[in-house]
């Protein structure tokens, strides 16, 4: 490291804010250490608003006198149980915590927590770049605690466990989650020592609990590039756990001297292409699961060659079920994802034929709202390293997103409401209820949208109305006249 790197991040910490805590840890004859995130994205020049302090002694202690010399507008949270306190000032999050050393059992990741040394504490960190500690202190001020090479690894771009990591990884499972998220957010390599043993560990994992798993997996998702934290998660034996029909994509199978493509990889370019473009996070999910039904439809026929007949379909109704086993969002954004991957085929399908007006306002219809989110993510599904036909597609893509605003302009399709509605047809028939009333509606409206009729035609839609109720046996109770 040169003096010249540590000279920049001391400046990081060269203000009132950190000299006031040094104040308030020097009135009670404390030392006290800025550690793990913050020193860490000090050195690689990120933004952090969450610092965490170390003191040899009690955290809670020293946190009440930081929170009075603060003064006005600070807010002191004590969490005695856990022998730590938040102080927030504005934006920032202040916490604090007396040094400590861990054992863990065997079925659990909830450690046995002792008082400890600064090098006790720092040694039961996960990894050496978060095992860094800058002195807060007026004597020593700035002072580098670095006793595991921790910033010759970022400067390495390389993530190592500072001890053992069979011990790390046995004793909390969730460190290897974090080495793949941590490997996805700063583009590090995870030292080949540390790798093996998360595979050698990988089992482990089951120990924990899945919001907890699903809190790094949304952190990975939220990376500028979530294909190097699901790739990693294949090679190191933990996707087949955490989700396996993911994992079961994984491959190519030859017969006959035919191949289908490896359905993974072209899964995580489709998650980059959206990411590229996008930073709605269920969006990329809809990426992530747009093919997942693909190893369960896929069939061999000796004409065609694979096939993935519904995939779509068959992939939508698995949505639901992951979200559940996963603990995602059993609410709108699961149903969001169901409908993108159920979707995603249908702009392919129009690209690949003439776009007529009806195809066109159907899909409209189905998408509503999230047509343009449709849109890119099948834009991204453009994968072929043929780049004719890349080009071809794209071409394509842009004639129908044309259509579309065409087509919004002439009858704001999204906004349609039919001219003749269900309590209409039960008031007009003198009915309660009734399978006809469903197939009256669903003729009115794939009338108008097959631009058979035009959108607000009322006298059209009571003409086909009166003719499925005739053909049913339905007569009118009320006639137009007398309404």
């Amino acid at each position: 490291m040169t003096l010249n790197r540590l000279d920049k991040v001391i400046t990081k910490i060269d203000t009132p804010l950190y000299h006031t805590i040094g104040e308030a840890a020097d009135s009670i004859g404390r030392p006290c250490y800025a550690v793990g995130g913050c020193v860490r994205d000090f050195f690689l020049g990120r933004p952090s608003k969450d610092v965490d302090f170390v003191t040899v002694g009690s955290g809670i202690e020293l946190a009440e006198v930081v929170a009075k010399l603060l003064g006005k507008g600070t807010h002191l949270t004590v969490f005695r149980n856990f022998g730590t306190a938040q102080v927030k000032r504005h934006s920032v999050e202040l916490e604090f915590v007396g040094a400590r050393k861990e054992s863990y059992q065997r079925n659990s990741r909830k450690p046995i927590v002792e008082d400890g040394t600064l090098e006790e504490d720092l040694s039961r960190r996960d990894f050496t770049i978060n095992a860094l500690a800058l002195r807060i202190n007026r004597e020593g001020f700035g002072e580098l605690i670095d006793l595991f090479n921790g910033v010759a690894d970022i400067e390495r771009g390389i993530l190592r466990t500072p001890l053992d990591p069979d011990i790390t990884f046995s004793d909390d499972p969730l460190r290897m989650m974090r080495a793949v998220r941590f490997a996805t957010q700063l583009q590090f390599n995870i030292f080949p020592e540390t790798f093996a043993a998360i595979k050698r560990n990988a089992e482990r994992i089951k120990i924990i609990s899945r919001e907890r798993i699903v809190d790094e997996l949304m952190k990975i998702m939220k990376s500028p590039r979530p294909s190097i934290g699901w790739q990693l998660l294949l090679e190191c034996d933990l996707l087949p756990i955490i989700m396996p029909e993911l994992a079961a994509m994984k491959g190519v199978d030859t017969l006959n001297g035919r191949s289908h493509k490896d359905n993974f990889a072209h899964t995580l370019e489709v998650l980059d292409n959206v990411s590229a473009k996008s930073d709605n996070v269920w969006l990329r999910w809809a990426a992530l699961m747009h093919d997942i039904a693909k190893p369960v439809t896929k069939r061999w026929d000796e004409k065609t060659g694979w096939t993935f007949h519904n995939h779509n379909f068959v992939g939508s109704k698995m949505v639901p079920r992951i979200f559940r086993n996963m603990r995602l969002p059993q609410d709108q954004k699961m149903k969001y994802v169901a409908k993108l991957v159920e979707l995603h085929m249908r702009p392919i399908a129009l690209v690949e034929e003439e776009v007529t007006d009806s195809a066109v306002r159907r899909l409209i219809n189905d998408a509503g709202d999230d047509l343009e989110d449709l849109m890119m993510l099948c834009e991204a599904d453009i994968t072929s390293k043929n780049r004719e036909k890349v080009k071809r597609l794209l071409a394509n893509f842009a004639i129908v997103r044309d259509k579309i605003a065409d087509l919004n302009v002439r009858d704001e399709i999204r906004k349609l409401q039919p001219p003749v509605d269900g309590n209409e047809i039960m008031e007009i028939f003198g009915i309660k209820g009734s399978p006809v009333i469903g197939v009256i509606k669903s003729t009115i409206k794939n009338a108008i949208l097959d631009g058979i009729i035009a959108p607000n035609d009322r006298e059209a839609a009571l003409e086909i109305m009166f003719r499925i109720a005739d053909e049913n046996g339905l007569k009118p109770v009320v006639t137009q006249s007398q309404k």
